[in-house]
């Protein structure tokens, strides 16, 4: 893998289109860390990052603005561990 950010994926819940992305070295990632994942939504106000987040049992994902406590959360990570477990992009 580069140092890119690589796209695992998509999925949708309602007009919102949810994309998901491995992060790279030159977005903070690290070569020997756990690997950290963005997630960016396009509801129709354009994309935007709305959670980061990192592959180990107990971290915690840091969700940002509206996002944070919204009812769609655990659905949203759901979906995104799932893409992680079977990238679309390979």
């Amino acid at each position: 893998m580069g140092d890119g950010d690589d796209w695992l994926g998509d999925f949708t819940r309602g007009p919102a289109v949810f994309s998901l992305y491995r992060l790279g070295i030159r977005s903070g990632g690290h070569p020997l860390g756990p690997a950290e994942y963005r997630i960016d939504c396009n509801d129709g106000a354009g994309p935007r990052v709305i959670c980061r987040y990192f592959d180990e049992p107990e971290a915690v994902p840091e969700w940002f603005g509206a996002w944070r406590n919204d009812e769609w959360c655990p659905w949203i990570l759901e979906r995104a561990k799932a893409l992680v477990a079977n990238p679309r992009n390979t």
